[in-house]
C-alpha cells in the first residue's frame, strides 16, 4: 500500500467497516486458545509485528499486555485486506506510535477513542501496565521483547502519568505541580492492589450472601439446629460489639476487647472484608428487632384449593382452635407494645414538664446574654437581598434552632437536624427527606452562659455580610442546592480568577456537605483548605465560619473523620496563615467533635504548634484555641497538661503569646480548675511554690523574668478567686434578683483585660454581682467569715504566704518592687475596701511594729528595710485614695523615715517606697508633705535624711513644684546648724542643676553651691568637700554647658591645686581619688582651648602630682589624659594655621577628583580591572 494513499484523518474502525470487510469476503478465524500466551514472534512490540500490521490482537485479562495465538489463514486474509483496503487501521497506528515512543499522542489518542466508546486493547493493555513506565538502568528482557531498543523504557514524567492515576485536585494554586516518578508509579500499584481487594471482597460478600441465605432456609424449615459462627460474622460482630462499648464509655472493657482480637482494625469497617455498608450499632438493631417487618421480597402469597369434602371436623377444629391461639399472642404483644409507648410517652411528657420549668427559672434569674457577632451572625437585611418564597425553611442556618422565634445562645451548642449520613452513603441516589437530630457531646461543666459566649466569642467568624449570611446557610435537598448556586454563580464567575476565591466557599460546602461518596467529600473538602494560597483574616474568617456550619450540619462523626485530617495535614506548612487556619479551626471546631477526640488528638495538635512553630501569631491562635478547649474538657487527667501547657506559654518570648495567655487561657483554664476544686488546693500553691523556689535559687541573682511569669499568672487568676469566694460564700441562698438592683461602680474593680477576666462575666451577670457585692460587704462588714471557707483560705493561708515572699525579695530590685506591689494593689481593689483594712492591713501593720526595737542598725536585716515597706506603702495604701487614706500613707512614710533615721538602718526601703510612688504625679504634692514633715524635725538625723530624698523626688516633679516647695526647703536645710545637715543637700542641688532649665533657679542654686566653695567656715569641711566633688561629676556631663564651664572646672581646679598641701594623708588619698573620678566623666565632654590651657589641664597636672606619691596606677592614667589634652590643644592651633592656605588646598582637591572620575569612566564593569585601579605601581 503506497504512502501517498494513505489519509490519517480519516481512519474508520466502526462496525459499518467491519461489515464491509465481511462483504469483500474477509473471513478472520478466531483462534480456539483464547486466553493463552501466544508465541514471543507474535509480541505487538516486536518487529514482526510491525511488519503485519493488519494482525488481530485479542487482550487478555491481565494487566501486562499479551498476545492471543492467530492462525496463519487469519494472518493471511488480513493481509489480503489490507492490501486491499485503502485506510490503515487504528491498530497499526497504536503499534506504530508505541514504537516510536510516541508516547503523548497514543495517550491522546486513546483518549479519544475511550470518549467515542471504542476502546483499543493494545492501548489499553500498554497504558494499564506501570511496567512500561518504569526507570530502570539497563534494559530487561521484557524490553528486549517489546522491541524497544537500546535506549531502554520510557522515562516516565508528571506530565505522562496515566490517566486514572491524575488527581487534578491534589494541586493546589500554588506549589509544584511536578510529583515524583516512583512515588505515582507507587500510587499506580496501590491503586491496582485495591481495585483486586474490592474486587475480592465483592465475590465475598456474595459468596457470604448466598451461603446466608442457605442458611436461613436451612433454619426456617430447621430451627432446632445452629450453625457455628462463620469467620466474616465474627469479626462484623466483634466490630459492632466494640463500637458499642466505646460509645457508652466502657474503655476499659474495649481496650482489652481489642487485645484479645489483634487480627481486626477496629477504626476501619472495610477490615471486616465484606463489600457492604456498615449496619446500624447494636443498640438499633435491638431496638428494631422485634418490630422488623419481613421483606416484600421475602414474602409470597400462596393459595391452595382444597375441596372441603376432603377436611375432616377434627382438623377444622384444631385449625380454629390454632388460629385462635395465634391471634391472642398477637393481642398480648400488641397490647405490651402499647403499655410500654405509654410509659414512653409519659415519662417524656414528664421530662418536658420538667425543662419548661426549668428555662422558665432561667428566664427568671439570668438576663438574655448579648448576642456574639463571631458566633451568632445576625447580617443586616441591606446585605441579604429578601429570599422568595419557595427559599423559606430549606436551609441550615448556624445561628438557628429548633425554635425560629427564640433567639439562640451560644451557651448551648445547637441541635440540628441532619440526613442520616449511614443512610446516605448506603443509597447514594435517594433524596435527603428524613432528617435526624444531631446531638452534640455536652461537657459535665457548671460554666455560666456569659462566660461560655464569651469564650467561643474569641473564634474569629463572620456572619454579619452577605457573603457571610450565604456560608452560615447549608441547604438540605437538591432544590436548594440549585437555588444557592442562583445566588454564588453571579459572585463566582466576575472573581474567581482574582483575589476573591472566598466566593465559592458556599458552593464547596454545600457540596460537600450533601455529596453522598466520602472521597468526593475529602477532596472538596481539601480543596476548600487549599483554596487560597496564603489567606488574610477576612478570608481565614469566612472560610472557619464554613467549617462551623459543616460541622452543625454533619455531627461530630463525620467532623472527626473529614474536616480533622484536612487539619493534620496543614500543620507544618510552609505558609504561617495555613498554618494559622490550622490553629483558628481546632478552637472553632472544639465545641462541635466528640470529647474523646477533643482532650486528645486536638490537644496533641494544638501542644505540638505551640512547641514548634516559629510564627508568633500561629502560636498566639494557638493559645486561645487551647483556651477553647479548656473550656469544653471535662477530664480530670488532663489538669496536669493543661499546667504545663500554661506555664509554657508564659515563657514564650513574644508579647502577643503572653497577651493572649492572660486573657484566655488563664480564665478558661481557672474556670475548669475552679469546676474541679482545684483553684485554692493545687493551682495558687502551686505558683506560690515556684516563686518560693525561685527566691531560694536566687540568693546570690534573682531571675526576675520568672518571678515576673508566675507573679503575673497570680495576678490573672485573682478575678477567678474572687467568684469562688463570693459564690460559695454563706449568703449565696439570700441573693435576690427581683426588684431594683443598685449598678455596681465602675471603679469597683481594676480594669479587666479581657471580657473573660470580668468576674460578671464570670458569675454570670451584672445583676448578679451586684446583689452579691451587696450581701458580701455586709457579711463581712456585720457577721463576719465563721463557715466561709473560700474566704478564711485567703485571709489565713494565702495572705501570709505571699508576705512572707515579699519579706524575702531584694529591695534594691525595682522590678521585683513594682511587680508585688501592682500584684496588692489588685488584689486589694478587687477584693473591695472592707476586706484590705480589716484583713490585709492588720497582718502588714503586725508584723511591721514601727519602733526603734524592731531596725537592727548593724546588719541592717530588720523588717523595716526589707521589700515589704514599699510594697505595703504603694501596694496596700494606695488602693484607694480618699482623705482617710491618704493621711495613712502621708503617717506611714513618716514614720519609717524617722525609725529609720534615729537607728541609723539603711535607707533603701524608703528610697524603693518614694521611687515608686514618685513615679506618679498624683503623689507628689503628698511626698513633699512628707518631706517637709522631715525638714522641720527636731532630730538631725530626720532632716539629713529628708535632704537625701529630695534628690529621688526633684527628677520626677515639674519644674513649678520645684521652684515653689523643693528649692525652699532646700535652701532652709542648706543654713541649718547641723554641718551634716547641709551637706546632705549637695546631692538634690546638683540634680537640680541637672534637671532645671528655668534662668533664676539655676542660679540661687549656684549662689549656694558657691557659698560652699568660698565661705571660709567650709574651707577645712573634708566631707563637705568630697560631696561637692562627687556630685560634679555625677552631673557634670548633663549639666548646663556655661555653668559646667564657668563654675565646675575652676572650682576642681582649686580643689586639686588645694590638695596638693593637704598634711593628713588619708584626706588627700579621698580627695584626690574622687577628683580622678570627676575628671574621668568630664574628659568626654567638649571642653574649649581655653578652659582646656587654663583649668582642665592644670587640675589634672596637680592630680598627678598627688597620685604620683599615693596612687602610681592612677598616675599613669593620667599622664595619658594629660598628653591627650595637649595634643588636642596643638591640633586646633595647627588647624587656625592651615586655615590660610586652605582655597589652594581646595583647588588642588578639586583637580585630584576630577582626575579620578575621569579614570573611573573609562573602566568597564570588570571587577579585576576595577580593582587595578587601587594597586600600587611597582
Amino acid at each position: 500500500m503506497a504512502a501517498g494513499n494513505v489519509n490519517p484523518f480519516n481512519l474508520s474502525d466502526s462496525e459499518d467497516e467491519a461489515d464491509q470487510r465481511a462483504e469483500d469476503g474477509v473471513h478472520i478465524e478466531k483462534s480456539p486458545s483464547v486466553g493463552t500466551q501466544g508465541p514471543s514472534s507474535n509480541n505487538p512490540f516486536s518487529p514482526q509485528a510491525d511488519a503485519e500490521p493488519s494482525a488481530l490482537l485479542v487482550s487478555s485479562t491481565r494487566t501486562s499486555p499479551s498476545v492471543e495465538g492467530i492462525s496463519v489463514s487469519v494472518a493471511a486474509a488480513a493481509m489480503t485486506v489490507a492490501l486491499a483496503e485503502t485506510r490503515v487501521s487504528v491498530d497499526v497506528i497504536a503499534a506504530q506510535l508505541i514504537r516510536d515512543h510516541y508516547i503523548l499522542t497514543a495517550l491522546e489518542f486513546h483518549t479519544e477513542l475511550l470518549e467515542s466508546g471504542r476502546e483499543l486493547p493494545r492501548l489499553r493493555d500498554y497504558f494499564s501496565n506501570p511496567g512500561n513506565f518504569e526507570r530502570q538502568t539497563g534494559t530487561p528482557p521484557a524490553c528486549k521483547e517489546q522491541g524497544l531498543g537500546p535506549g531502554g523504557p520510557l522515562n516516565r514524567a508528571g506530565s505522562i502519568s496515566t490517566l486514572d492515576s491524575l488527581d487534578f485536585a491534589r494541586y493546589s494554586d500554588d506549589g509544584n505541580r511536578e510529583s515524583d516518578e516512583r512515588v505515582a508509579v507507587l500510587e499506580f500499584e496501590l491503586r491496582k492492589a485495591k481495585e483486586t481487594i474490592q474486587a475480592l471482597r465483592t465475590n465475598l460478600t456474595q459468596a457470604a450472601e448466598s451461603d446466608t441465605q442457605e442458611r436461613n432456609k436451612n433454619y426456617s424449615s430447621h430451627p432446632e439446629t445452629q450453625e457455628p459462627i462463620r469467620p466474616l460474622e465474627k469479626r462484623a460482630l466483634n466490630f459492632l460489639v466494640n463500637e458499642y462499648l466505646l460509645k457508652n464509655e466502657y474503655k476499659l472493657s474495649a481496650i482489652t476487647f481489642s487485645d484479645e482480637n489483634d487480627d481486626q482494625d477496629f477504626e476501619l469497617w472495610d477490615d471486616v472484608g465484606l463489600n457492604i455498608p456498615k449496619p446500624p450499632d447494636l443498640l438499633q438493631i435491638y431496638r428494631n428487632c422485634g418490630s422488623a417487618l419481613p421483606s416484600p421480597r421475602n414474602t409470597v402469597d400462596v393459595a391452595v384449593g382444597v375441596e372441603s369434602g376432603e377436611l375432616t371436623g377434627n382438623y377444622i377444629t384444631q385449625k380454629s382452635d390454632l388460629l385462635q391461639q395465634q391471634q391472642t399472642e398477637v393481642v398480648e404483644e400488641l397490647e405490651y407494645q402499647i403499655s410500654l409507648l405509654n410509659e414512653e410517652k409519659q415519662s417524656l411528657a414528664d421530662y418536658i414538664k420538667k425543662l419548661q420549668s426549668e428555662i422558665q427559672s432561667l428566664r427568671r434569674t439570668v438576663s438574655p446574654p448579648p448576642h456574639d457577632q463571631g458566633s451568632q451572625p445576625n447580617p443586616p437585611s441591606s446585605s441579604t437581598p429578601p429570599q422568595p418564597l419557595l427559599d423559606n425553611g430549606q436551609y441550615l442556618d448556624i445561628r438557628g434552632t429548633s425554635e425560629p422565634d427564640k433567639p439562640p445562645t451560644e451557651s448551648t451548642p445547637p441541635t440540628q437536624t441532619i440526613s442520616n449520613p449511614t443512610h446516605t452513603s448506603s443509597q447514594p441516589h435517594a433524596k435527603l427527606k428524613s432528617r435526624g437530630t444531631v446531638v452534640f457531646d455536652q461537657p459535665n461543666r457548671k460554666l455560666s452562659p456569659a462566660f461560655q459566649q464569651a469564650l467561643l466569642s474569641f473564634c474569629k467568624m463572620s456572619a454579619d455580610s452577605r457573603l457571610g449570611a450565604e456560608v452560615s446557610r447549608i441547604a438540605d435537598n437538591e432544590e436548594s442546592v440549585m437555588l444557592m448556586l442562583g445566588r454564588c454563580l453571579p459572585h463566582i464567575v466576575p472573581n474567581v480568577l482574582l483575589a476573591k476565591r472566598e466566593e465559592l466557599i458556599p458552593l464547596i460546602l454545600c457540596t460537600a456537605c450533601l455529596h453522598p461518596e466520602p472521597k468526593e467529600r475529602d477532596q472538596l473538602l481539601h480543596i476548600l483548605f487549599n483554596l487560597i494560597k496564603r489567606p488574610d483574616d477576612e478570608q481565614r474568617q469566612m472560610i472557619l465560619t464554613g467549617c462551623v456550619a459543616f460541622a452543625r450540619h454533619v455531627g461530630p462523626t463525620r467532623v472527626e473523620a473529614e474536616l480533622l485530617p484536612q487539619c493534620w495535614e496543614q500543620i507544618n506548612h510552609k505558609y504561617p496563615e495555613r498554618r494559622l487556619l490550622v490553629a483558628e479551626a481546632c478552637g472553632a471546631l472544639a465545641p462541635y467533635l466528640p470529647k474523646e477526640i477533643r482532650s486528645s488528638l486536638v490537644l496533641s495538635m494544638l501542644q505540638q504548634m505551640l512547641a514548634e512553630d516559629k510564627a508568633d501569631m500561629v502560636r498566639e491562635a494557638v493559645v486561645k484555641s487551647l483556651a477553647i478547649i479548656m473550656g469544653y474538657i471535662d477530664d480530670p487527667d488532663k489538669y496536669s497538661q493543661g499546667f504545663e501547657l500554661m506555664l509554657l506559654s508564659l515563657g514564650d518570648p513574644s508579647e502577643r503569646v503572653v497577651s493572649a495567655i492572660h486573657q484566655v487561657f488563664i480564665p478558661a483554664f481557672a474556670a475548669w480548675t475552679t469546676e474541679l476544686g482545684n483553684l485554692q488546693t493545687t493551682l495558687i500553691p502551686s505558683l506560690l511554690a515556684r516563686i518560693e523556689k525561685l527566691l531560694k535559687q536566687g540568693e546570690h541573682g534573682l531571675d526576675e523574668h520568672k518571678l515576673h511569669m508566675f507573679l503575673s499568672a497570680l495576678q490573672s487568676l485573682i478575678p477567678p478567686l474572687f467568684s469562688v469566694v463570693i459564690q460559695n460564700a454563706p449568703f449565696t441562698h439570700r441573693v435576690n434578683l427581683q426588684g431594683d438592683i443598685p449598678p455596681i461602680e465602675v471603679t469597683r474593680f481594676p480594669r479587666p483585660a479581657s471580657p473573660l477576666q470580668d468576674i460578671a462575666t464570670i458569675v454570670g451577670s451584672r445583676e448578679t454581682l451586684s446583689a452579691l457585692l451587696i450581701l458580701y460587704d455586709y457579711q463581712l462588714e456585720h457577721e463576719g467569715t465563721t463557715g466561709w471557707d473560700s474566704l478564711l483560705w485567703v485571709v489565713n493561708q494565702l495572705l501570709p504566704q505571699l508576705i512572707d515572699i515579699v519579706g524575702r525579695i531584694n529591695v534594691a530590685s525595682t522590678t521585683c518592687v513594682h511587680e508585688f506591689s501592682r500584684f496588692f494593689w489588685r488584689l486589694c481593689r478587687t477584693f473591695g475596701k472592707i476586706f484590705t483594712n480589716t484583713k490585709v492591713k492588720p497582718q502588714f501593720q503586725e508584723i511591721l511594729r514601727l519602733s526603734e526595737e524592731n531596725v537592727d542598725a548593724l546588719t541592717g536585716n530588720g523588717i523595716l528595710t526589707k521589700a515589704t515597706v514599699p510594697i505595703y506603702a504603694t501596694g496596700v495604701l494606695t488602693c484607694y485614695n480618699q482623705d482617710e487614706d491618704r493621711k495613712l500613707l502621708v503617717g506611714f512614710l513618716e514614720d519609717v523615715m524617722t525609725t529609720l533615721s534615729l537607728s541609723h538602718a539603711p535607707l533603701d526601703s524608703l528610697k524603693a517606697s518614694f521611687v515608686e510612688l514618685g513615679a506618679n504625679p498624683v503623689y507628689h504634692e503628698l511626698l513633699l508633705t512628707v518631706l517637709w514633715y522631715g525638714v522641720v524635725h527636731t532630730s538631725a538625723l530626720v532632716r539629713c535624711t529628708a535632704a537625701r530624698m529630695f534628690e529621688l523626688l526633684v527628677k520626677g516633679v515639674n519644674e513649678t513644684l520645684v521652684a515653689q516647695r523643693v528649692v525652699p526647703a532646700l535652701i532652709t536645710l542648706s543654713s541649718d546648724p547641723e554641718i551634716s545637715v547641709r551637706i546632705s543637700t549637695i546631692p538634690a542641688f546638683g540634680t537640680i542643676m541637672e534637671t532645671v532649665t528655668q534662668k533664676e533657679l539655676l542660679e540661687r542654686v549656684k549662689m549656694q553651691l558657691a557659698s560652699f566653695l568660698e565661705d571660709p567656715q567650709y574651707q577645712d569641711q573634708h566631707s563637705l568637700h568630697m560631696e561637692i566633688i562627687r556630685t560634679f561629676g555625677r552631673v557634670g556631663p548633663n549639666a548646663e554647658p556655661r555653668f559646667r564651664d564657668e563654675f565646675v572646672l575652676p572650682h576642681l581646679h582649686k580643689l586639686a591645686l588645694g590638695n596638693n598641701v593637704q598634711a593628713t594623708e588619708s584626706k588627700r588619698i579621698d580627695i584626690a581619688t574622687q577628683l580622678f573620678e570627676a575628671y574621668s566623666a568630664l574628659s568626654c565632654c567638649f571642653i574649649s582651648e581655653e578652659l582646656m590651657v587654663n583649668h582642665f589641664l592644670p587640675g589634672l597636672r596637680c592630680l598627678r602630682t598627688d597620685m604620683e606619691q599615693l596612687s602610681p596606677e592612677h598616675e599613669v592614667i593620667l599622664s595619658s589624659m594629660i598628653k591627650e589634652g595637649e595634643m588636642k590643644v596643638e591640633n586646633r592651633g595647627i588647624g587656625q594655621a592651615e586655615g590660610s592656605v586652605s582655597i589652594a588646598a581646595s583647588l588642588v582637591g578639586e583637580d585630584a577628583k576630577t582626575k579620578f572620575l575621569s579614570k573611573m569612566g573609562q573602566l568597564t564593569t570588570s571587577g579585576a580591572m576595577l580593582a587595578n585601579v587601587f594597586q600600587r605601581k611597582k
